[in-house]
């Protein structure tokens, strides 16, 4: 949301908001364009039948004093997806869909446009090198590519936000049920798909994993008259842990490694392609992707052991990111350690789909809150049912964060690859002060 303020203000629009809290580095970004709230809190009184409209984030509660008072007055209320197709009704909307990979595939496309100087209206989920903002929007830019999120869209609008964008081009990566508190049944989960496939517009253009027996399935049945591609992994080889794309052109060092995102490569390739970039412009310019923050994000190294943080957290997105590391890195001792912080981790009958997930880390660990378990309102979960659900021989399990970092500081890191994953922070690990050791 305070993207979408900046990027706004930037337009020229004038902008308020009110929040029950900010933290950074959304507060001194804020406070830098002038935009901070004074006081934190909600007040009734700054709705006034003088504004244009209402942008609602989807952590608003329905009872907010403000989103009443501005039902009572009748004025125009957007969920933020919605208010994104509003501003792009006139442009080419290329919407990067899928359970995984869509901000990485939707930085890749933005780094090649911007690599070339082609200038493109944006909205992506992760902090990008070059860019000032997540949030990009101008009169007069012909595309915007938009990450489309299958996550609902307001605590009013309860449409998934992908279903909003109605896009000319559109990629899905694949699907792996996630988001259980919101599409408690796979079957729901999978029709939200079908309902973004047949949201683009006739004529329209779909590429798509080839390798998700599932996903191909359901393409091949729809009935939408649009153009459909496929892509699958990149030919590459990996020599001193370095990922070369093998072309026509000889060996393309990358900075990015794992064969899910040689997948995602290849589709960025085919959605850049179809706006315009031929194939040798995307693979010069992609040489430099250094990846989307938090997505595999290299915090610190030295000649023998690495550091990694990664926003993996569905099972899927952990098992690819574990055996990703282990390819690069095949002689080091590989250490995976994750945090279940969301809803779904967290849920008891969801815990068995992360079985064999971190067989291929050498040594794994898994840490959780039973506070934040409490929180959420679920039942609580054990040791020993994580370690069942696991099925990882010699799985170190923490519930408190002083033991989780004492077990790492009692660590010898050389000729070691160690992997942090999570959405969390793992009861407050200070990263800087880990990384000092790899270094």
């Amino acid at each position: 949301m305070h993207n979408l303020a900046i990027a706004l203000h930037h337009k020229g629009y004038t902008i308020t908001g009110s929040d029950d809290t900010i933290h950074e580095p959304s507060k001194s970004r804020l406070a830098a364009k002038g935009l901070l709230p004074e006081k934190w809190g909600w007040f009734s009184e700054k709705i006034t039948e003088n504004l244009d409209a209402i942008i609602l984030g989807m952590h608003a509660k329905k009872d907010n004093p403000e989103l009443v008072k501005a039902q009572k007055l009748g004025l125009k209320i957007y969920s933020y997806p919605e208010f994104l197709y509003e501003q792009s009704k006139d442009k080419t909307r290329v919407v990067i869909g899928g359970s995984h990979g869509k901000t990485t595939i939707t930085s890749m496309i933005l780094h090649v446009m911007n690599y070339h100087n082609i200038n493109v209206d944006y909205m992506v989920g992760a902090q990008l090198k070059g860019f000032d903002t997540m949030v990009h929007l101008t009169k007069e830019n012909e595309f915007i590519v938009l990450e489309g999120d299958e996550y609902l869209s307001s605590p009013i609008d309860r449409r998934p936000k992908f279903h909003l964008y109605k896009p000319h081009i559109a990629l899905l990566s694949g699907i792996a049920w996630d988001h259980i508190n919101v599409f408690p049944t796979f079957d729901f989960y999978t029709e939200q798909f079908k309902i973004f496939i047949d949201s683009i517009l006739r004529g329209g253009m779909l590429v798509y994993f080839s390798g998700d027996s599932l996903l191909k399935e359901m393409v091949e049945k729809s009935e939408n008259s649009i153009k459909k591609y496929t892509y699958n992994s990149m030919s590459h080889i990996i020599e001193n842990g370095v990922t070369y794309l093998l072309s026509d052109e000889g060996k393309i060092p990358l900075q990015i490694f794992g064969k899910h995102n040689l997948q995602n490569l290849s589709g960025a390739q085919w959605v850049c392609q179809l706006m315009g970039v031929d194939k040798n412009k995307f693979l010069e310019a992609i040489s430099s992707f250094s990846g989307a923050g938090k997505r595999l994000e290299k915090l610190a190294e030295n000649k023998n052991s690495v550091l990694f943080k990664d926003f993996a957290h569905s099972p899927s997105k952990v098992q690819a990111t574990v055996k990703a590391v282990k390819s690069q890195y095949p002689d080091r001792k590989l250490i995976a350690c994750l945090e279940l912080h969301t809803y779904s981790s967290l849920n008891a009958e969801f815990l068995k789909d992360y079985r064999q997930t971190l067989d291929s880390a050498d040594e794994a660990v898994v840490f959780f809150s039973p506070h934040a378990v409490s929180i959420k309102g679920l039942d609580e979960i054990t040791e020993r049912q994580i370690k069942e659900a696991f099925k990882k021989e010699g799985l170190f399990v923490f519930t408190k964060p002083e033991d989780f970092q004492k077990h790492l500081s009692k660590k010898e890191f050389s000729n070691t690859a160690l992997l942090l994953m999570s959405s969390g922070d793992y009861g407050g690990l200070d990263l800087n002060e880990l990384a000092l050791r790899f270094r």
